[in-house]
């Protein structure tokens, strides 16, 4: 009977291991909102990382969260360097490009609570006299994240917290 379960208990060990394998080797979330504002409005509250953690959501986790900001105030070569409680973790998020007042193209560098390298982008699109934007981050996903896959969401985990964040924005730009 112990040999049975003790079977039973390695073979479906093994087949989540298996099924895990076959997972995506690549994520991507995406989220997006219609702001009553132009995109020059919106921009430099993207692509300034001081305006950007005005409103960024990770930043609204952990008001204790510590951080040093280096290079440029704005545009490719801004960097934030951050170390926060659990839920935001350490790592450093810097611009590697932007066209103004279209596209800002950001990489994040996670050291803790997980190491993970990604892209994240922000894309403007006027829309009539609004802005449609869209906040993206795609990356590899080791064989960790894709066991961890099975279990939780990616999507929906940090899908709330890219609508949290664009709603701060949209609060933010639609100011008068």
């Amino acid at each position: 009977m112990i040999k049975s379960l003790a079977l039973i208990t390695v073979a479906a060990i093994g087949l989540l291991l298996a099924y895990a394998a076959t997972r995506p080797d690549s994520f991507r979330v995406e989220r997006s909102t219609t702001v009553a504002a132009p995109a020059a409005k919106l921009f430099p509250l993207i692509n300034d990382l001081h305006r950007f953690n005005t409103w960024n959501p990770y930043n609204r986790k952990d008001p204790a969260m510590r951080g040093t900001y280096s290079g440029p105030a704005a545009g490719p070569g801004a960097v934030f360097d951050f170390q926060g409680n659990k839920e935001v973790g350490k790592g450093r998020i810097g611009i590697t490009t932007s066209t103004e007042p279209s596209v800002v193209t950001m990489q994040l560098d996670m050291f803790e609570p997980f190491e993970g390298h990604n892209v994240v982008t922000f894309s403007l699109v006027p829309e009539g006299g609004a802005t449609r934007v869209t906040w993206a981050m795609h990356g590899p996903s080791p064989f960790i994240a894709k066991l961890m896959g099975i279990f939780f969401s990616m999507d929906q985990m940090i899908g709330k917290d890219f609508e949290a964040g664009l709603s701060h924005l949209k609060a933010l730009a639609e100011q008068a």
